[in-house]
């Protein structure tokens, strides 16, 4: 496929390109429909809620707030009626506003604090918080707020009101490729280079976005579903391509034509990408495991954009690098190949010494990565789940400043009063359930709405914030003793109460979660790998990297440790669904890195059967291109900080972290180390189960059956056989030798084999190790270089090698 793709490279384009406008036409003609459900079945909040819905149907639109606070005198003082009052009428006129609640009403009094210097009143809209246009939204805001004045302060508070203080869309998409660009222009050096994978993800992207919002029509999808897919499409798209065209330069540096490079490239690290790509869905599909309607649209829209991140790196990356040919180098390193040949199989460099220094020292380093990650990871044992919520905004916000004053004037927790929802039951049980409650420790206050279809609502206001853990344990008070105790049906409801069950319910089934993902994870490395201890080792670190990056999220989320400095608001728990997404796509990264490492490992195992070497060249060789992918991953997830979403920039700044942990720290030095450590033993597998599992190979076997593309003397076989050697002699078209031409052999693969140098009568011999096809790359001072495919049978092989002085360079 890969070859079909680089020569018919335009019709790859043309679909490709076709796709994205077709499907941007569509998402644009049909719209979004995006739903937030939070449906917990079997849970007290989720009970209490049905019992709402059925009995108040028409409270479906959302309820923000308007606040405000004088100085000086009372909110009722007529100067300040007579600025607040004609702005809440204007607002009720406005079309989309179905009621203002006015604290100036007759029954309005209880929205006035008990000092008299805080008010607020209440907008309902016709819709929901999403379905609300923002340019309502923003008159909202305009008009109350233009009722300010010295020493009269007006603020604004609700789902709709965020929607205003959101930045313009795809800016963290923006600053995050922006940065990736500029660190694969350092790694490549070459323009048209560093565009390969920023057009492959940008391509995925797109058409994956697009395709999401058309799925949000037919089931569905919540809102953080496409900033999610946004976040691991970006990280996932360019890496993939980066592993890719990392490979194929590295093909034609060492000799190789442009097209059989690219192919080459795609038949190793394409097959590796794939395997990533089945890796990383496996791990989202994981979610599936938790039973939460809300995260089987993240699963499809996460899941729909990785696969088409893979679909982009091997369809459009191989037809680009088709266009660009020879030019996927920089013009340094096309002339310095053209001048002195091929480069050298061997790696070389700071990994190559670092590879080395692991290999001389495992146990020390081993010692130290183990300690910085457990240093880490101890705050992770205070983790505390919950939900953000505006009280968590930055400082200068209208929805934080609104908080904060709503909590000051009717106590902190006026922000999130839980509903105890009475389903039937007289008149006499429920005023002696209102009153049970109203005695209860934590409880500010009661207030009982008039029954509706025999369903009672009761507000209770907690003494504590909806954050706090004595909210928590007043919600665990009532249901465990209040209600029960009063012998009456009844159910704990409201925001807060949905979080903390969202919470517990997460926590029960978080462990069924972990262990099926490891353990799909596993099975999987373990038919390609043909190793217990390699998917055992893996497994183990991404535990390891899961608790210190949650250690790193819960010192700056949850602890506060530089939340104001990152811009991104106040400290308070961590999002209940986070660490479920988190840990799918955290295990799914995980793994890829583990696979590009290994799988080079792997193919230097089976081709020496030497566990040290292996290691210290699987190392050396993707070490530097496994960090250079982490640096890009962790510029793109970083920047969704500025997403202006706290979920969204809690799961940046929690993945940015991961990628560090893992590509730095557990991949550079755990890993590589623990499997010095191990020996041998890596790569063992019982008889029995070599048998018996599938055959999944991540790296390629070596052709043994080629066309040559060289002269090469009749009668020899193309079949098996032992070491054997190529020689012959290097001269110019008028028979004169050429010496100190230097000649390299390498495998289909593109791995060097051998390097020699021609002696004075430009006599020359080369070490085959079997027979089968290779790759003879020859080059020369003030002479073309020349490389020639030749098929090498059980004996000796004669070639003879022209250096022309007109003659067109086959390598460059």
């Amino acid at each position: 496929m890969a070859r079909w793709c680089y020569r018919h490279r335009l019709v790859v384009l043309i679909l490709w390109v076709g796709a994205l406008l077709g499907l941007g036409f569509a998402g644009s003609a049909a719209g979004t429909n995006y739903a937030d459900t939070f449906t917990l079945p079997n849970t007290d909040s989720t009970r209490a809620y049905d019992l709402m819905e059925k009995a108040f149907p028409e409270r479906s639109g959302d309820t923000d707030t308007v606040v405000w606070k004088v100085d000086e005198g009372t909110a009722k003082d007529a100067s300040v009626r007579s600025r607040i009052e004609p702005a809440l009428e204007e607002i009720g006129r406005m079309k989309g506003v179905g009621e203002v609640s006015s604290p100036y009403a007759a029954e309005g009094a209880a929205q006035i604090s008990g000092n008299g210097r805080i008010a607020y009143a209440q907008i309902t809209f016709t819709e929901q918080a999403n379905g609300v246009p923002k340019a309502l939204v923003e008159d909202v805001v305009e008009t109350a707020q233009d009722a300010e004045r010295a020493g009269l302060q007006v603020e604004l508070g609700g789902q709709a009101i965020t929607r205003t203080q959101e930045p313009p869309t795809g800016i963290a998409e923006m600053v995050g490729i922006l940065a990736a660009a500029v660190v694969l222009f350092l790694a490549f050096g070459s323009l048209f280079a560093m565009l390969l994978p920023l057009v492959v993800a940008i391509a995925a992207l797109g058409t994956g976005l697009m395709a999401t919002s058309l799925l949000s029509h037919v089931t569905d999808v919540p809102e953080v579903a496409p900033l999610l897919g946004s976040l691991i499409g970006l990280g996932v798209g360019i890496d993939y391509a980066l592993f890719i065209v990392t490979r194929h330069r590295r093909g034609i540096l060492r000799g190789m034509e442009p097209e059989e490079s690219a192919v080459t490239a795609l038949n190793t690290s394409g097959r590796a990408v794939l395997f990533a790509g089945g890796t990383v869905c496996i791990a989202l599909a994981g979610m599936l495991v938790m039973n939460m309607r809300f995260l089987d649209g993240v699963v499809v829209a996460t899941s729909l954009t990785v696969v088409l991140s893979v679909l982009a790196a091997t369809t459009l990356l191989p037809a680009l690098l088709g266009l660009l040919g020879m030019r996927v180098l920089s013009r340094k390193q096309r002339r310095r190949l053209a001048a002195e040949g091929p480069e050298s199989e061997e790696a070389s460099g700071l990994a190559a010494r670092w590879s080395a220094y692991v290999q001389k020292r495992p146990r020390s380093i081993a010692a130290g990565a183990l300690l910085v990650m457990l240093v880490l990871a101890l705050p992770v044992l205070s983790i505390r789940l919950g939900a953000t919520d505006q009280g968590n905004h930055q400082d200068s916000t209208t929805t934080r400043q609104a908080y904060d004053l709503l909590a000051e004037g009717f106590g902190p927790g006026f922000n999130g009063p839980l509903q105890v929802v009475v389903d039937g039951g007289g008149e006499a049980q429920t005023t002696a359930l209102v009153s049970t409650i109203r005695s209860t420790d934590g409880v500010a206050r009661v207030a009982a709405a008039p029954p509706a279809r025999d369903v009672t609502v009761i507000q209770v206001v907690p003494t504590t914030s909806p954050q706090s853990e004595k909210t928590d344990q007043l919600i665990d008070r009532l249901r465990d003793d209040v209600i029960p105790a009063s012998g009456t049906e009844a159910h704990v409801g409201g925001v807060t109460a949905v979080f903390k069950d969202f919470a517990a319910v997460t926590g029960d089934r978080l462990p069924y979660f972990v262990a099926a993902i490891i353990t799909l994870g596993f099975l999987l490395l373990m038919v390609a790998f043909r190793s217990l201890v390699v998917p055992l080792t893996a497994a183990l670190m991404n535990l390891i990297a899961a608790a210190a990056s949650f250690g790193v999220l819960v010192a700056i989320f949850q602890w506060g440790w530089g939340t104001e400095l990152l811009g991104i608001g106040k400290e308070g728990p961590i999002t209940a669904f986070l660490p479920v997404i988190m840990l799918s796509l955290l295990f799914g990264l995980s793994m890829d890195y583990q696979v590009f490492l290994v799988s080079r490992m792997h193919e230097e195992w089976v081709h020496t059967k030497d566990n040290a070497r292996a290691v210290r060249v699987g190392l050396a060789e993707t070490s530097r291109v496994i960090n250079c992918a982490a640096l890009i991953m962790i510029c793109v997830f970083s920047a969704f900080v500025l997403s202006g979403d706290m979920e969204g920039a809690m799961a940046g700044i929690g993945l940015a972290a991961a990628v560090a942990l893992d590509a730095f720290i557990l991949r550079t030095a755990l890993v590589p180390a623990a499997m010095h450590l191990l020996g041998n033993s890596n790569w063992w597998l019982p008889a029995g189960l070599e048998k018996r599992l599938p055959h999944l190979a991540v790296e390629p076997r070596e052709e043994t059956v080629s066309e040559p593309h060289a002269r090469v003397p009749d009668g020899e076989a193309a079949g098996g056989g032992g070491s054997t050697v190529i020689h012959g002699f290097v001269r110019t078209p008028d028979g004169a030798p050429v010496e100190g031409a230097t000649l390299t052999l390498l495998s289909k693969g593109g791995r060097q084999l051998d390097r020699v140098t021609s002696l004075a009568d430009g006599s020359y011999i080369v070490s085959v190790p079997s027979a089968g096809s290779y790759l003879l790359a020859v080059t020369a001072q003030e002479h073309p270089s020349k490389a020639r495919h030749v098929v090498v049978g059980t004996e000796p092989l004669v070639y003879d090698v022209e250096l022309a002085e007109d003659e067109v360079d086959a390598v460059n």
